[in-house]
């Protein structure tokens, strides 16, 4: 079969998509990126992937929409696509609404998160709500990551077809504790100019506002250790700027001087080897990658109690959990684990366990070809 997949930004083809095009391929399928390329895309390419532009804009703006809406209709047309699967929010509305307009037989869309989230405004959310309702109407297939977001799409009818929770996963041939890579640890703390037995605490995610840094950096006065962020703003966000938080460190140097960002990292896996907790106080997520990574890796986790995350992170058992936006409650949470190492390599120790079970990127994408018949 050709097969699109389709999302807004290249770098969620390159980051997220890759290992399920991977799949596809080698079980006969032509596959196809469609996204708005930029910088990632001929990484894609170089895998031996085509990659298609267009112009979707991760914007609400009609105009922005209508235009991605009729390139995406002519692509469609032209290419005869006999699936295409959608990603991210507003590449999956235009999308679906294009694949119809141009008669695609089967339209499979993955949310890996919703939009709407329990904190959000009640107004708010039920535009959100309608608005996945219309693009349900035009769905054949829909996966979620969690077995919330599954539960939660049935009840709201947000699919004409099946819903299915297929999870989440990644490699765990890259990401393996920092005892089976001494080596990248000592190098890493090397490089950064950080003591062997300093506690390392790290958090991998866009650097916008709705990932929670600002409660992380107010927690971090509160907490003995450094903190490696990973991650940048990408230059089609919308979310809320952290530069007022970031701004409000300046006037405290024992804070600021235990923070260090480092951008946009290829070498993650070694970098979560080099620390000892992970977290991540988001507002709102699918189900996160980035912690199952670091439960790969062998660390303990602090996250928020929303969807997604609570059904990776075991309260008590591999990580904690604390509420949204509580800065104290997050200071708490990893301080225990920096004062307690017995603690970190205990849940540590079951985290990887956990995510070796049941977080393998290859249980996920044959998940997900065995259920749209593709395998």
């Amino acid at each position: 079969m050709k097969v699109c997949q389709l999302c807004a930004v290249d770098f969620t083809l390159y980051h997220f998509l890759q290992p399920l095009m991977q799949a596809l391929r080698a079980a006969g399928h032509e596959v196809t990126g469609v996204c708005a390329r930029g910088d990632l895309a001929g990484k894609v390419e170089a895998a031996g992937f085509r990659v298609l532009d267009a112009p979707i804009r991760r914007s609400s703006n009609p105009l922005d929409l209508w235009r991605a809406y009729r390139a995406l209709v002519r692509l469609f047309r032209t290419q005869a696509f006999d699936v295409v699967h959608v990603h991210t929010p507003v590449a999956a509305l235009v999308g679906r609404l294009a694949a119809a307009r141009a008669g695609v037989p089967k339209v499979v869309y993955t949310a890996h998160g919703f939009y709407f989230h329990e904190h959000m405004p009640l107004p708010k959310r039920a535009v959100h709500v309608a608005l996945e309702w219309i693009g349900g109407r035009f769905t054949d297939l829909l996966f979620t990551q969690a077995e919330e977001d599954a539960e939660t799409a049935r009840r709201l009818g947000l699919s004409r077809g099946p819903v299915h929770a297929i999870g989440n996963g990644s490699d765990p041939a890259r990401f393996r504790p920092a005892a089976e890579e001494p080596s990248a640890r000592a190098r890493i703390r090397a490089e950064l100019a950080t003591p062997p037995d300093r506690p390392v605490i790290a958090v991998v995610g866009r650097l916008v506002d709705e990932k929670g840094y600002p409660e992380l950096l107010a927690a971090m006065r509160n907490v003995n250790a450094e903190l490696w962020v990973i991650g940048e703003r990408l230059a089609s966000d919308h979310a809320g700027s952290v530069d007022a938080a970031i701004a409000a460190l300046e006037g405290d140097e024992a804070t600021r001087s235990r923070i260090r960002f480092l951008g946009y990292r290829s070498d993650v896996p070694d970098i979560l080897r080099g620390a000892d907790i992970f977290t991540l106080p988001s507002h709102r997520e699918g189900m996160p990658r980035s912690i199952v990574e670091a439960m790969l890796t062998g660390l303990p986790v602090v996250a928020t109690d929303i969807r997604g995350s609570r059904e990776e992170v075991i309260e008590g058992e591999t990580g904690m959990l604390v509420p949204v936006n509580d800065a104290a409650a997050l200071s708490v949470a990893l301080s225990r684990l920096v004062d307690d190492p017995s603690l970190r390599a205990r849940m540590g120790a079951a985290g990887l366990q956990r995510a070796r079970s049941i977080y393998d990127e290859k249980i996920v994408v044959r998940r997900q070809l065995q259920l749209m018949g593709m395998a």
